[in-house]
Protein backbone atom coordinates (compact mmCIF):
# COMPACT_ATOMS: atom_id res chain seq x y z
CA UNK A 1 0.00 0.00 0.00
CA UNK A 2 1.07 3.59 -0.66
CA UNK A 3 -0.29 6.46 1.45
CA UNK A 4 0.17 10.02 0.18
CA UNK A 5 -0.43 12.64 2.88
CA UNK A 6 -0.63 16.42 2.40
CA UNK A 7 1.76 16.23 -0.54
CA UNK A 8 2.81 19.42 -2.31
CA UNK A 9 5.38 20.36 -4.94
CA UNK A 10 6.66 23.72 -6.10
CA UNK A 11 9.38 24.71 -8.54
CA UNK A 12 10.55 28.25 -7.67
CA UNK A 13 7.30 30.24 -7.95
CA UNK A 14 5.32 27.58 -9.84
CA UNK A 15 2.92 25.37 -7.93
CA UNK A 16 2.35 21.97 -9.54
CA UNK A 17 0.05 20.58 -6.85
CA UNK A 18 -0.67 20.80 -3.12
CA UNK A 19 -2.65 19.13 -0.31
CA UNK A 20 -2.67 15.80 -2.11
CA UNK A 21 -4.10 12.92 -0.07
CA UNK A 22 -4.36 9.55 -1.81
CA UNK A 23 -4.28 5.85 -0.99
CA UNK A 24 -3.07 3.26 -3.52
CA UNK A 25 -3.97 -0.36 -2.74
CA UNK A 26 -2.86 -3.75 -4.11
CA UNK A 27 -4.79 -5.36 -6.94
CA UNK A 28 -5.52 -2.08 -8.72
CA UNK A 29 -4.02 -0.32 -11.72
CA UNK A 30 -3.94 3.47 -11.53
CA UNK A 31 -3.57 5.58 -14.68
CA UNK A 32 -2.05 9.02 -14.04
CA UNK A 33 -3.35 11.66 -16.46
CA UNK A 34 -3.02 15.41 -16.82
CA UNK A 35 -2.16 18.11 -19.34
CA UNK A 36 1.43 18.37 -20.57
CA UNK A 37 3.50 19.97 -17.83
CA UNK A 38 1.01 19.11 -15.09
CA UNK A 39 3.58 16.95 -13.30
CA UNK A 40 2.66 13.34 -14.13
CA UNK A 41 6.22 12.00 -14.42
CA UNK A 42 7.28 14.15 -11.47
CA UNK A 43 4.54 12.61 -9.34
CA UNK A 44 5.84 9.13 -10.20
CA UNK A 45 9.30 10.39 -9.26
CA UNK A 46 8.01 11.42 -5.83
CA UNK A 47 6.40 8.01 -5.30
CA UNK A 48 9.66 6.26 -6.21
CA UNK A 49 11.74 8.55 -3.98
CA UNK A 50 13.70 10.08 -6.86
CA UNK A 51 12.07 13.52 -6.41
CA UNK A 52 11.82 15.32 -3.08
CA UNK A 53 8.39 16.95 -2.50
CA UNK A 54 8.06 20.48 -1.10
CA UNK A 55 5.80 19.20 1.67
CA UNK A 56 3.92 16.16 2.90
CA UNK A 57 5.01 12.55 2.81
CA UNK A 58 4.72 9.26 0.99
CA UNK A 59 4.62 6.08 3.10
CA UNK A 60 4.92 2.56 1.71
CA UNK A 61 4.09 -0.67 3.50
CA UNK A 62 7.40 -1.98 4.93
CA UNK A 63 8.99 -4.87 3.06
CA UNK A 64 7.27 -4.17 -0.25
CA UNK A 65 9.51 -4.10 -3.31
CA UNK A 66 9.01 -1.34 -5.88
CA UNK A 67 10.07 -1.57 -9.52
CA UNK A 68 10.39 1.44 -11.81
CA UNK A 69 10.64 1.50 -15.60
CA UNK A 70 14.09 2.98 -16.22
CA UNK A 71 14.37 5.84 -18.73
CA UNK A 72 18.16 5.79 -19.23
CA UNK A 73 18.68 3.51 -22.22
CA UNK A 74 22.46 3.43 -21.72
CA UNK A 75 22.60 2.55 -18.02
CA UNK A 76 22.99 -1.19 -18.62
CA UNK A 77 25.12 -1.21 -21.77
CA UNK A 78 27.77 -3.37 -20.09
CA UNK A 79 25.27 -6.16 -19.32
CA UNK A 80 23.57 -8.72 -21.52
CA UNK A 81 19.84 -8.40 -22.16
CA UNK A 82 19.10 -11.35 -19.86
CA UNK A 83 21.28 -9.97 -17.05
CA UNK A 84 19.60 -6.58 -17.41
CA UNK A 85 16.18 -8.12 -16.85
CA UNK A 86 17.32 -10.02 -13.74
CA UNK A 87 18.86 -6.79 -12.41
CA UNK A 88 15.25 -5.67 -11.99
CA UNK A 89 15.45 -7.63 -8.73
CA UNK A 90 18.76 -6.33 -7.40
CA UNK A 91 18.84 -8.52 -4.30
CA UNK A 92 18.35 -11.68 -6.36
CA UNK A 93 21.01 -10.61 -8.86
CA UNK A 94 23.57 -9.90 -6.12
CA UNK A 95 22.87 -13.29 -4.50
CA UNK A 96 23.49 -14.97 -7.86
CA UNK A 97 26.79 -13.14 -8.28
CA UNK A 98 27.96 -13.77 -4.72
CA UNK A 99 27.14 -17.48 -5.04
CA UNK A 100 29.01 -17.67 -8.31
CA UNK A 101 32.09 -16.01 -6.78
CA UNK A 102 32.05 -18.33 -3.75
CA UNK A 103 31.85 -21.52 -5.81
CA UNK A 104 34.74 -20.37 -8.00
CA UNK A 105 37.07 -19.98 -5.01
CA UNK A 106 39.95 -22.45 -4.96
CA UNK A 107 40.30 -22.25 -1.15
CA UNK A 108 36.62 -22.81 -0.34
CA UNK A 109 36.40 -22.68 3.50
CA UNK A 110 33.84 -23.78 6.08
CA UNK A 111 32.80 -20.16 6.47
CA UNK A 112 32.29 -19.99 2.70
CA UNK A 113 30.14 -23.11 2.91
CA UNK A 114 27.96 -21.59 5.64
CA UNK A 115 27.59 -18.38 3.65
CA UNK A 116 26.74 -20.33 0.50
CA UNK A 117 24.08 -22.24 2.42
CA UNK A 118 22.50 -18.99 3.62
CA UNK A 119 22.53 -17.62 0.09
CA UNK A 120 21.01 -20.80 -1.33
CA UNK A 121 18.12 -20.54 1.11
CA UNK A 122 17.37 -16.94 0.23
CA UNK A 123 17.90 -17.72 -3.46
CA UNK A 124 15.22 -20.42 -3.33
CA UNK A 125 12.81 -18.13 -1.43
CA UNK A 126 13.17 -15.54 -4.21
CA UNK A 127 12.42 -18.17 -6.89
CA UNK A 128 15.99 -17.88 -8.10
CA UNK A 129 16.03 -21.27 -9.82
CA UNK A 130 13.38 -19.97 -12.24
CA UNK A 131 14.95 -16.52 -12.67
CA UNK A 132 16.49 -17.05 -16.11
CA UNK A 133 13.41 -18.89 -17.39
CA UNK A 134 11.09 -16.14 -16.14
CA UNK A 135 13.32 -13.43 -17.63
CA UNK A 136 13.32 -15.22 -20.98
CA UNK A 137 9.52 -15.49 -20.95
CA UNK A 138 9.20 -11.75 -20.39
CA UNK A 139 11.63 -10.95 -23.20
CA UNK A 140 9.95 -13.35 -25.62
CA UNK A 141 6.52 -11.98 -24.73
CA UNK A 142 7.66 -8.48 -25.61
CA UNK A 143 9.17 -9.66 -28.89
CA UNK A 144 12.87 -9.84 -27.98
CA UNK A 145 14.02 -13.03 -29.72
CA UNK A 146 16.14 -15.69 -27.99
CA UNK A 147 19.11 -14.81 -30.21
CA UNK A 148 19.31 -11.37 -28.55
CA UNK A 149 19.20 -12.52 -24.91
CA UNK A 150 22.97 -13.04 -24.65
CA UNK A 151 23.85 -9.85 -26.53
CA UNK A 152 25.14 -6.78 -24.70
CA UNK A 153 22.64 -3.95 -24.31
CA UNK A 154 25.11 -1.66 -26.07
CA UNK A 155 24.61 -3.71 -29.24
CA UNK A 156 20.80 -3.60 -29.24
CA UNK A 157 18.65 -1.12 -31.14
CA UNK A 158 16.73 1.59 -29.30
CA UNK A 159 13.40 -0.26 -29.62
CA UNK A 160 14.95 -3.48 -28.34
CA UNK A 161 16.45 -1.68 -25.34
CA UNK A 162 13.03 -0.26 -24.47
CA UNK A 163 11.58 -3.78 -24.39
CA UNK A 164 14.41 -5.12 -22.23
CA UNK A 165 14.01 -2.30 -19.71
CA UNK A 166 10.27 -2.94 -19.58
CA UNK A 167 10.92 -6.65 -18.96
CA UNK A 168 13.33 -5.58 -16.19
CA UNK A 169 10.58 -3.60 -14.45
CA UNK A 170 8.12 -6.51 -14.69
CA UNK A 171 10.63 -9.11 -13.49
CA UNK A 172 10.26 -10.79 -10.12
CA UNK A 173 6.63 -9.86 -9.41
CA UNK A 174 7.27 -6.55 -7.58
CA UNK A 175 4.65 -5.42 -5.06
CA UNK A 176 4.53 -1.95 -6.64
CA UNK A 177 5.12 -1.26 -10.32
CA UNK A 178 5.68 2.30 -11.60
CA UNK A 179 5.57 2.66 -15.38
CA UNK A 180 6.13 5.94 -17.24
CA UNK A 181 4.93 5.66 -20.87
CA UNK A 182 5.52 1.88 -21.10
CA UNK A 183 3.96 1.53 -24.58
CA UNK A 184 6.32 4.03 -26.23
CA UNK A 185 8.23 2.37 -29.10
CA UNK A 186 6.36 -0.91 -28.65
CA UNK A 187 4.74 -2.58 -31.65
CA UNK A 188 1.08 -3.58 -31.59
CA UNK A 189 1.79 -7.18 -30.56
CA UNK A 190 4.06 -6.16 -27.68
CA UNK A 191 1.46 -3.68 -26.40
CA UNK A 192 -1.21 -6.38 -26.54
CA UNK A 193 1.04 -8.75 -24.57
CA UNK A 194 1.71 -6.05 -21.96
CA UNK A 195 -2.01 -5.32 -21.61
CA UNK A 196 -2.75 -8.98 -20.87
CA UNK A 197 0.17 -9.17 -18.43
CA UNK A 198 -1.09 -6.17 -16.44
CA UNK A 199 -4.75 -7.23 -16.56
CA UNK A 200 -3.74 -10.43 -14.78
CA UNK A 201 -1.21 -8.75 -12.48
CA UNK A 202 -2.31 -9.11 -8.86
CA UNK A 203 -0.15 -6.41 -7.30
CA UNK A 204 -0.25 -2.61 -7.63
CA UNK A 205 0.44 -0.76 -10.88
CA UNK A 206 0.72 3.03 -11.32
CA UNK A 207 1.17 4.09 -14.92
CA UNK A 208 1.51 7.28 -16.98
CA UNK A 209 0.43 6.82 -20.58
CA UNK A 210 -0.97 8.71 -23.58
CA UNK A 211 -2.37 5.48 -25.03
CA UNK A 212 -6.14 5.59 -24.43
CA UNK A 213 -6.75 1.98 -25.47
CA UNK A 214 -4.06 0.85 -23.03
CA UNK A 215 -5.53 2.94 -20.19
CA UNK A 216 -8.99 1.58 -20.96
CA UNK A 217 -7.82 -2.03 -20.96
CA UNK A 218 -5.71 -2.10 -17.81
CA UNK A 219 -6.83 0.65 -15.43
CA UNK A 220 -9.26 0.35 -12.52
CA UNK A 221 -8.74 4.01 -11.48
CA UNK A 222 -7.67 7.31 -13.03
CA UNK A 223 -5.48 9.71 -11.06
CA UNK A 224 -6.11 13.16 -12.51
CA UNK A 225 -3.70 16.08 -12.02
CA UNK A 226 -5.87 19.16 -12.51
CA UNK A 227 -6.56 22.53 -10.84
CA UNK A 228 -3.26 22.12 -8.92
CA UNK A 229 -4.74 19.08 -7.19
CA UNK A 230 -4.47 15.32 -7.69
CA UNK A 231 -7.71 13.38 -7.41
CA UNK A 232 -8.53 9.72 -7.87
CA UNK A 233 -11.56 8.46 -9.79
CA UNK A 234 -12.94 4.96 -10.27
CA UNK A 235 -12.96 3.62 -13.83
CA UNK A 236 -10.83 3.64 -16.96
CA UNK A 237 -9.97 6.56 -19.24
CA UNK A 238 -13.18 6.48 -21.28
CA UNK A 239 -15.30 6.57 -18.12
CA UNK A 240 -13.29 9.50 -16.76
CA UNK A 241 -13.39 11.43 -20.07
CA UNK A 242 -17.06 10.92 -20.86
CA UNK A 243 -18.22 11.48 -17.28
CA UNK A 244 -16.16 14.69 -16.94
CA UNK A 245 -17.54 15.98 -20.27
CA UNK A 246 -21.09 15.11 -19.20
CA UNK A 247 -20.57 16.85 -15.85
CA UNK A 248 -19.25 19.93 -17.68
CA UNK A 249 -22.29 20.05 -19.99
CA UNK A 250 -24.66 19.64 -17.07
CA UNK A 251 -22.87 22.38 -15.12
CA UNK A 252 -23.33 24.76 -18.05
CA UNK A 253 -26.98 23.83 -18.52
CA UNK A 254 -28.66 26.43 -16.35
CA UNK A 255 -32.17 25.37 -17.39
CA UNK A 256 -31.93 21.77 -16.18
CA UNK A 257 -33.11 21.01 -12.67
CA UNK A 258 -30.76 19.40 -10.15
CA UNK A 259 -32.92 16.26 -10.00
CA UNK A 260 -32.68 15.83 -13.78
CA UNK A 261 -28.91 16.27 -13.69
CA UNK A 262 -28.56 13.62 -10.98
CA UNK A 263 -30.78 11.23 -12.92
CA UNK A 264 -28.71 11.71 -16.09
CA UNK A 265 -25.45 11.06 -14.20
CA UNK A 266 -26.92 7.95 -12.57
CA UNK A 267 -28.05 6.67 -15.96
CA UNK A 268 -24.56 7.26 -17.37
CA UNK A 269 -22.93 5.31 -14.52
CA UNK A 270 -25.38 2.43 -14.99
CA UNK A 271 -24.71 2.23 -18.75
CA UNK A 272 -20.96 2.21 -18.31
CA UNK A 273 -21.13 -0.40 -15.57
CA UNK A 274 -23.38 -2.66 -17.66
CA UNK A 275 -20.95 -2.51 -20.59
CA UNK A 276 -17.96 -3.71 -18.56
CA UNK A 277 -16.20 -6.66 -20.20
CA UNK A 278 -15.29 -9.91 -18.47
CA UNK A 279 -11.61 -9.23 -17.80
CA UNK A 280 -10.40 -9.14 -14.21
CA UNK A 281 -9.70 -5.41 -14.33
CA UNK A 282 -13.04 -4.56 -15.94
CA UNK A 283 -14.89 -6.69 -13.37
CA UNK A 284 -13.16 -4.78 -10.59
CA UNK A 285 -14.17 -1.48 -12.22
CA UNK A 286 -17.79 -2.64 -12.55
CA UNK A 287 -18.03 -3.43 -8.84
CA UNK A 288 -16.66 0.01 -8.00
CA UNK A 289 -18.82 1.81 -10.57
CA UNK A 290 -21.92 0.20 -9.08
CA UNK A 291 -21.07 1.91 -5.78
CA UNK A 292 -20.00 5.30 -7.17
CA UNK A 293 -21.76 8.46 -6.00
CA UNK A 294 -22.87 10.94 -8.66
CA UNK A 295 -21.09 13.68 -6.73
CA UNK A 296 -17.78 11.87 -7.35
CA UNK A 297 -18.10 12.85 -11.03
CA UNK A 298 -16.58 16.25 -11.66
CA UNK A 299 -16.01 18.46 -14.71
CA UNK A 300 -12.44 18.86 -15.94
CA UNK A 301 -10.61 22.11 -16.60
CA UNK A 302 -8.93 20.56 -19.67
CA UNK A 303 -8.97 22.57 -22.88
CA UNK A 304 -9.39 20.63 -26.11
CA UNK A 305 -8.19 22.03 -29.43
CA UNK A 306 -10.53 22.03 -32.42
CA UNK A 307 -9.47 19.77 -35.28
CA UNK A 308 -11.68 19.80 -38.36
CA UNK A 309 -10.76 19.19 -42.00
CA UNK A 310 -13.20 20.45 -44.64
CA UNK A 311 -12.24 19.63 -48.25
CA UNK A 312 -12.36 22.68 -50.50
CA UNK A 313 -13.74 20.49 -53.28
CA UNK A 314 -15.04 16.96 -53.44
CA UNK A 315 -12.71 14.44 -55.04
CA UNK A 316 -13.79 12.45 -58.06
CA UNK A 317 -14.03 8.69 -58.24
CA UNK A 318 -10.33 8.13 -58.98
CA UNK A 319 -8.10 8.64 -55.94
CA UNK A 320 -4.89 6.57 -56.21
CA UNK A 321 -3.64 3.61 -58.24
CA UNK A 322 -0.49 1.73 -57.21
CA UNK A 323 1.00 -0.99 -59.40
CA UNK A 324 3.89 -3.25 -58.37
CA UNK A 325 5.60 -0.81 -55.98
CA UNK A 326 8.74 -2.23 -54.38
CA UNK A 327 11.43 -0.66 -52.23
CA UNK A 328 14.57 -1.81 -50.47
CA UNK A 329 16.72 0.04 -47.93
CA UNK A 330 19.74 -0.97 -45.90
CA UNK A 331 19.86 -4.36 -47.60
CA UNK A 332 16.31 -5.35 -46.59
CA UNK A 333 13.00 -5.37 -48.43
CA UNK A 334 10.57 -2.80 -47.04
CA UNK A 335 7.66 -3.72 -49.30
CA UNK A 336 7.30 -5.76 -52.44
CA UNK A 337 4.90 -5.77 -55.40
CA UNK A 338 2.56 -3.31 -53.70
CA UNK A 339 -0.56 -3.19 -55.89
CA UNK A 340 -3.77 -1.61 -54.65
CA UNK A 341 -6.41 1.00 -55.48
CA UNK A 342 -7.57 3.68 -53.05
CA UNK A 343 -11.29 4.34 -53.31
CA UNK A 344 -13.09 7.54 -52.47
CA UNK A 345 -13.84 7.66 -48.73
CA UNK A 346 -11.28 5.02 -47.78
CA UNK A 347 -9.57 5.55 -44.46
CA UNK A 348 -6.68 3.11 -44.71
CA UNK A 349 -4.49 2.18 -41.76
CA UNK A 350 -1.07 0.98 -42.95
CA UNK A 351 0.75 -1.37 -40.59
CA UNK A 352 4.13 -3.10 -40.71
CA UNK A 353 6.57 -4.63 -38.26
CA UNK A 354 9.19 -2.44 -39.94
CA UNK A 355 8.34 1.23 -39.20
CA UNK A 356 10.59 2.32 -42.08
CA UNK A 357 8.29 0.55 -44.55
CA UNK A 358 5.33 2.82 -43.76
CA UNK A 359 7.41 6.01 -43.73
CA UNK A 360 9.08 5.12 -47.03
CA UNK A 361 5.77 4.31 -48.73
CA UNK A 362 4.36 7.69 -47.75
CA UNK A 363 7.50 9.42 -49.05
CA UNK A 364 7.09 7.57 -52.36
CA UNK A 365 3.45 8.62 -52.64
CA UNK A 366 4.35 12.25 -51.87
CA UNK A 367 7.08 12.22 -54.53
CA UNK A 368 9.93 12.62 -52.05
CA UNK A 369 11.67 9.39 -53.05
CA UNK A 370 11.40 7.01 -55.99
CA UNK A 371 10.33 3.36 -55.80
CA UNK A 372 12.77 0.69 -56.97
CA UNK A 373 10.01 -0.78 -59.10
CA UNK A 374 6.41 -0.02 -59.99
CA UNK A 375 4.27 3.05 -60.58
CA UNK A 376 1.54 5.06 -58.90
CA UNK A 377 -0.93 7.69 -60.07
CA UNK A 378 -3.06 10.17 -58.16
CA UNK A 379 -6.48 11.14 -59.46
CA UNK A 380 -6.56 14.59 -61.12
CA UNK A 381 -9.21 15.88 -58.69
CA UNK A 382 -7.24 15.00 -55.55
CA UNK A 383 -5.71 17.66 -53.33
CA UNK A 384 -3.29 16.21 -50.81
CA UNK A 385 -1.81 17.28 -47.50
CA UNK A 386 0.75 15.29 -45.52
CA UNK A 387 1.81 15.14 -41.89
CA UNK A 388 5.31 13.59 -42.03
CA UNK A 389 6.96 11.62 -39.27
CA UNK A 390 9.66 14.30 -39.05
CA UNK A 391 8.34 17.86 -39.36
CA UNK A 392 11.72 19.50 -38.66
CA UNK A 393 12.15 20.91 -42.22
CA UNK A 394 9.03 23.04 -41.72
CA UNK A 395 10.53 24.81 -38.71
CA UNK A 396 14.32 24.81 -39.06
CA UNK A 397 16.07 28.00 -40.16
CA UNK A 398 12.92 29.99 -39.45
CA UNK A 399 12.86 32.77 -36.91
CA UNK A 400 9.15 33.55 -37.07
CA UNK A 401 6.24 34.06 -34.74
CA UNK A 402 3.47 31.49 -35.04
CA UNK A 403 1.27 34.09 -36.75
CA UNK A 404 3.91 34.79 -39.41
CA UNK A 405 4.70 31.06 -39.80
CA UNK A 406 1.08 30.10 -40.42
CA UNK A 407 0.51 33.13 -42.67
CA UNK A 408 2.97 31.60 -45.16
CA UNK A 409 0.51 28.74 -45.73
CA UNK A 410 -2.70 30.79 -45.81
CA UNK A 411 -4.43 32.51 -48.71
CA UNK A 412 -6.05 34.82 -46.17
CA UNK A 413 -3.26 36.98 -44.71
CA UNK A 414 -5.32 39.00 -42.24
CA UNK A 415 -3.80 38.73 -38.75
CA UNK A 416 -7.18 38.47 -37.03
CA UNK A 417 -8.02 35.46 -39.21
CA UNK A 418 -4.65 33.79 -38.52
CA UNK A 419 -4.89 34.42 -34.78
CA UNK A 420 -8.40 33.00 -34.75
CA UNK A 421 -7.18 29.86 -36.46
CA UNK A 422 -4.30 29.48 -34.01
CA UNK A 423 -6.72 30.04 -31.15
CA UNK A 424 -8.64 26.92 -32.18
CA UNK A 425 -5.41 25.01 -31.63
CA UNK A 426 -4.94 26.59 -28.16
CA UNK A 427 -2.40 29.23 -29.25
CA UNK A 428 -4.36 32.17 -27.90
CA UNK A 429 -3.25 35.67 -26.87
CA UNK A 430 0.52 35.96 -26.44
CA UNK A 431 0.92 32.26 -27.31
CA UNK A 432 0.29 33.09 -30.97
CA UNK A 433 3.40 35.32 -30.96
CA UNK A 434 5.67 32.57 -29.67
CA UNK A 435 8.75 31.98 -31.81
CA UNK A 436 8.85 28.75 -33.81
CA UNK A 437 12.37 28.06 -32.53
CA UNK A 438 11.10 27.34 -29.00
CA UNK A 439 8.14 25.12 -29.82
CA UNK A 440 7.75 21.73 -28.15
CA UNK A 441 7.13 18.59 -30.17
CA UNK A 442 3.39 18.71 -29.42
CA UNK A 443 3.15 22.39 -30.34
CA UNK A 444 4.82 21.71 -33.69
CA UNK A 445 2.29 18.98 -34.47
CA UNK A 446 -0.58 21.35 -33.61
CA UNK A 447 0.97 23.94 -35.95
CA UNK A 448 1.21 21.35 -38.71
CA UNK A 449 -2.43 20.40 -38.21
CA UNK A 450 -3.37 24.10 -38.48
CA UNK A 451 -1.44 24.34 -41.75
CA UNK A 452 -3.17 21.23 -43.11
CA UNK A 453 -6.62 22.46 -42.14
CA UNK A 454 -5.96 25.70 -44.05
CA UNK A 455 -5.04 23.66 -47.12
CA UNK A 456 -8.54 22.07 -47.14
CA UNK A 457 -7.38 18.80 -48.78
CA UNK A 458 -9.62 15.96 -49.88
CA UNK A 459 -6.84 13.41 -49.22
CA UNK A 460 -4.84 13.25 -45.98
CA UNK A 461 -1.58 11.33 -45.48
CA UNK A 462 -0.68 11.07 -41.79
CA UNK A 463 2.42 9.36 -40.39
CA UNK A 464 2.09 8.78 -36.62
CA UNK A 465 -0.16 11.83 -36.10
CA UNK A 466 -0.55 11.29 -32.34
CA UNK A 467 3.21 11.47 -31.65
CA UNK A 468 4.09 14.21 -29.13
CA UNK A 469 0.42 15.11 -28.52
CA UNK A 470 -1.22 15.13 -25.09
CA UNK A 471 -4.40 13.17 -24.45
CA UNK A 472 -6.61 16.21 -25.08
CA UNK A 473 -5.10 16.87 -28.51
CA UNK A 474 -5.21 13.16 -29.40
CA UNK A 475 -8.90 13.04 -28.50
CA UNK A 476 -9.64 16.16 -30.57
CA UNK A 477 -7.66 14.85 -33.56
CA UNK A 478 -9.38 11.46 -33.29
CA UNK A 479 -12.83 13.06 -33.26
CA UNK A 480 -11.94 15.36 -36.17
CA UNK A 481 -10.71 12.53 -38.37
CA UNK A 482 -13.72 10.30 -37.62
CA UNK A 483 -15.87 13.19 -38.91
CA UNK A 484 -13.61 13.90 -41.94
CA UNK A 485 -15.46 13.33 -45.25
CA UNK A 486 -12.36 12.88 -47.40
CA UNK A 487 -9.91 10.01 -47.96
CA UNK A 488 -7.09 9.08 -45.58
CA UNK A 489 -3.89 7.06 -45.69
CA UNK A 490 -2.31 6.85 -42.26
CA UNK A 491 -0.04 4.93 -39.91
CA UNK A 492 -0.38 5.12 -36.13
CA UNK A 493 0.67 3.16 -33.05
CA UNK A 494 -2.46 4.44 -31.23
CA UNK A 495 -4.80 1.45 -31.09
CA UNK A 496 -7.99 3.38 -30.34
CA UNK A 497 -7.20 5.87 -33.11
CA UNK A 498 -6.81 3.01 -35.59
CA UNK A 499 -9.97 1.23 -34.46
CA UNK A 500 -12.21 4.32 -34.56
CA UNK A 501 -10.88 5.89 -37.79
CA UNK A 502 -9.91 3.07 -40.18
CA UNK A 503 -12.34 1.23 -42.44
CA UNK A 504 -9.56 -0.67 -44.22
CA UNK A 505 -6.18 -2.11 -43.17
CA UNK A 506 -3.13 -2.81 -45.34
CA UNK A 507 -0.09 -4.59 -43.87
CA UNK A 508 3.24 -4.17 -45.66
CA UNK A 509 5.58 -7.18 -45.47
CA UNK A 510 8.75 -8.25 -47.31
CA UNK A 511 6.66 -10.98 -48.96
CA UNK A 512 3.89 -8.72 -50.27
CA UNK A 513 0.82 -7.02 -48.81
CA UNK A 514 -2.37 -8.06 -47.02
CA UNK A 515 -5.31 -5.79 -47.82
CA UNK A 516 -8.64 -6.08 -45.98
CA UNK A 517 -11.75 -3.91 -45.79
CA UNK A 518 -12.34 -4.35 -42.08
CA UNK A 519 -11.93 -2.71 -38.70
CA UNK A 520 -8.54 -2.65 -37.03
CA UNK A 521 -9.60 -5.00 -34.21
CA UNK A 522 -11.13 -7.51 -36.62
CA UNK A 523 -7.88 -7.47 -38.62
CA UNK A 524 -5.83 -8.27 -35.51
CA UNK A 525 -8.26 -10.88 -34.18
CA UNK A 526 -8.35 -12.94 -37.40
CA UNK A 527 -6.00 -15.75 -36.33
CA UNK A 528 -5.76 -17.35 -39.78
CA UNK A 529 -4.91 -14.01 -41.33
CA UNK A 530 -2.24 -13.33 -38.71
CA UNK A 531 -0.63 -16.74 -39.36
CA UNK A 532 -0.51 -15.89 -43.07
CA UNK A 533 1.13 -12.54 -42.27
CA UNK A 534 3.68 -14.23 -39.97
CA UNK A 535 4.70 -16.46 -42.87
CA UNK A 536 5.07 -13.47 -45.19
CA UNK A 537 7.59 -11.90 -42.82
CA UNK A 538 9.72 -15.04 -43.03
CA UNK A 539 10.18 -14.70 -46.81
Amino acid sequence: MINVTNLSLRFSDKKLFEEVNLKFTPGNCYGVIGANGAGKSTFLGILSGEVEPSGGEVSITPGQRMAVLKQDHFEFDAYTALETVILGHERLYHIMKEKEALYLKEDFSNEDGMRASELEGEFAELDGWEAETNAEKLLMGLGVTKALHAQKMADLSGDQKVKVLLAQALFGNPHILLLDEPTNHLDIRAVSWLEEFLINYENMVIVVSHDRHFLNKVCTHMVDIDFGKIKMFVGNYDFWYESSQLALRLMRDQNKKQEEKIAELQGFIARFSANASKSRQATARKKMLDKIDVYDIQPSSRRYPFVGFTPEREAGKDILFCEGLSKQAGGRTLFKNLTFTVNKGDKICFVSRDPLAKTTLFKVLMGETAPDEGTFKWGVTTTRSCLPLDNTPYFEDKNLSLVDWLREYSLEKNETFIRGFLGKMLFSGEESLKNTSVLSGGEKVRCMLSKMMLESPNVLILNEPTNHLDLESIQALNDGLVAYKGTMLFASHDHKFNETVANRVIELTPGGIVDRVTTFDEFLEDEDLQKKIDAMYQI
